[in-house]
């Protein structure tokens, strides 16, 4: 199928990019261009009382990192930590358990900063009930106006999984930042069967991370998200386009034809993003890896630069490479893209910490902001290896992007997001 002309209603064709097990096997560890620095155990927390992951900075249509009034504004999925329920009975506390158990309960909330870091927490962006299933999931917060009108794209998950959006506005003093509104979400699309696997299709689908953009080309507005190529579980081949040029002995792919990722593309009706229509699969990654998440783009020297996020423990059998963000970059936004740095791998964690940090956005200016998930320590027992659990902001990371190459270049605070252009926010 990815390697089919495909057409949309009112919409040129085109032919999805396969991500080829043969890119993939390309795909190295430890390359010092592309490895995020290692996360000291000492790390900070942001608050001792939540934990934090996807970290969604306030933005313009163009992907610009936006302040308003001065204040830099942050959006979060996060979770009470709960030691009340997850300490047993000798009052041993278990995070780990705490941690892991976050995502049935997580809800979007904002932080505010003068620095771009030393976050203050504002609170929850949608009250309780407002947001029509039980998680609130990744998304992103477009500021729309002058006046402070934020458009939060997020998904809505459980039942089902819904493309939504929910409209509210920043109010900002001398002392901080307020939202008030966020009290109607609108539903906008959920996976079709036929470009993206539905839950029918597939119990384990993965359909959410909504990111709007302005073309710079065409000044439409379009949408990039997480999904999976549609077709019943197990039932998709992975023939000599999905392959690619492997070499010899590399021709068993297990049961590869599970992991079938994609980043998927809608165009809107209209500036306002309340109708759209879903597009083909930008990039497939059919017997490569079940996980593209949290796509977005910088638009940088006239090409498009499309990342992506993902697992270890996702990548199909016979293959391997780091949790951290992944690119493809493209002279057009259709395509054809080329994974970057050869194998897709732009930002990897080291196989000596391989669980530190996660969830990367890279930003126009280069910074590339993650959370920390969890660093080892040593014990006395050189066998027995500890965690201790982040569920806050990791270390800023600063890349360079030359072409279809990226290198990393410079380590900056923790949860440092400076904004790139602010606006003062009229009555």
């Amino acid at each position: 199928m990815a390697n089919t002309p495909v057409y949309a209603k009112n919409y040129p064709s085109y032919t999805s990019t396969i991500w080829t097990r043969a890119d993939a096997l390309k795909v190295h560890e430890d390359d010092p261009t592309t490895t995020q620095p290692l996360v000291d155990k000492e790390f900070p927390i942001l608050n001792d009382k939540l934990f934090i992951w996807d970290t969604m900075p306030l933005r313009s249509l163009d992907g610009t990192i936006v302040s308003v009034d001065g204040w830099s504004v942050i959006f979060t999925l996060t979770a009470d930590r709960s030691p009340e329920k997850f300490t047993d009975a000798k009052g041993n506390y278990d995070i780990t358990a705490d941690w892991n158990d976050r995502h049935g309960r997580a809800r979007i909330c904002f932080w505010y900063s003068r620095t771009g870091k030393d976050w203050i927490f504002g609170g929850r962006v949608m009250k309780e009930g407002v947001s029509p299933t039980t998680r609130e999931w990744a998304g992103t917060p477009i500021l729309l106006s002058k006046k402070g009108v934020v458009d939060l794209y997020y998904t809505c998950v459980t039942p089902g999984a819904t493309i939504a959006k929910v409209r509210g506005r920043i109010k900002t003093s001398s002392t901080g930042v307020t939202v008030e509104g966020f009290t109607t979400v609108k539903e906008l699309f959920s996976a079709d069967g036929k470009y993206y696997q539905t839950e029918d299709q597939n119990t384990y689908w993965n359909f959410r991370d909504p990111c709007p953009f302005l073309d710079p080309v065409d000044g439409r507005l379009y949408m990039v998200f997480e999904g999976n190529v549609a077709g019943d579980r197990g039932t998709h081949q992975i023939g000599t386009n999905e392959m690619g040029a492997v070499p010899p002995g590399y021709s068993n792919v297990g049961g590869a034809r599970y992991q079938t990722g994609c980043i998927g593309l809608a165009v809107a009706s209209d500036i306002s993003g309340d109708n759209w229509e879903l597009l083909p699969p930008l990039v497939t990654a059919v017997g490569v890896n079940d996980q593209t998440e949290r796509p977005h783009y910088v638009f940088k020297d006239g090409k498009y630069y499309l990342f992506t996020i993902s697992h270890k423990y996702t990548y199909a059998d016979g293959l391997t490479g780091p949790d951290g963000v992944y690119g493809f970059v493209s002279e057009n936004l259709t395509g054809p893209y080329r994974p970057m740095n050869s194998s897709g791998l732009v930002l990897g964690n080291p196989s000596s910490q391989p669980y530190q940090t996660y969830s990367h956005y890279v930003m126009p200016n280069g910074l590339v902001t993650s959370f920390i998930d969890s660093v080892p320590f040593p014990t006395p027992n050189p066998d027995d290896l500890q965690y201790r659990i982040g569920g806050t902001e990791a270390p800023t990371v600063r890349i360079k992007l030359d072409g279809d190459r990226s290198f990393v270049v410079e380590t900056l605070d923790y949860g440092y997001i400076p904004a790139m252009k602010d606006y003062t926010i009229s009555s």
